[in-house]
């Protein structure tokens, strides 16, 4: 029995782990801007606001502003990728076969690409209720 590894899956396992890394990255840097959009969230809606929690009129004053729904989208987006890049790490650690990997990250990007479209057309709609 030979137990060499050949040229191509070394390859192959070298490309995995830059792709892995550049995931993690990813997920780093989604999770920082998580911290300060879920921060500034807080600040805005909860301490800054007499009685702590704004009222409906208040949240459609505050979201006729288009400054806030870029926030608020940018906030969905993290939140989405930064979320569905840890379900696909925890995933990954159970070891599935290559064909049941392309398979979860087909789904996780289905998923991914629904929930962030739903959620720009939620904020979208709620600032034209704004008018």
């Amino acid at each position: 029995m030979d137990n060499t590894i050949s040229r191509r899956s070394l390859d192959q396992m070298a490309a995995q782990r830059d792709r892995s890394g550049s995931m993690w990255l990813v997920q780093a840097i989604t999770g920082l801007l998580l911290v300060a959009l879920l921060g500034t969230h807080m600040i805005v809606h909860h301490f800054v606001v007499e009685g702590g929690l704004r009222d409906f009129q208040q949240v459609m004053d505050y979201v006729s502003n288009p400054l806030v729904m870029v926030i608020e989208i940018l906030f969905v987006i993290c939140a989405t990728v930064h979320g569905l890049l840890g379900v696909r790490s925890i995933l990954v650690d159970l070891r599935p076969s290559a064909r049941a990997l392309g398979i979860i990250e087909w789904g996780l990007r289905i998923v991914g690409l629904v929930t962030i479209v739903y959620g720009i057309y939620l904020a979208v709609a709620l600032q034209r209720m704004a008018g």
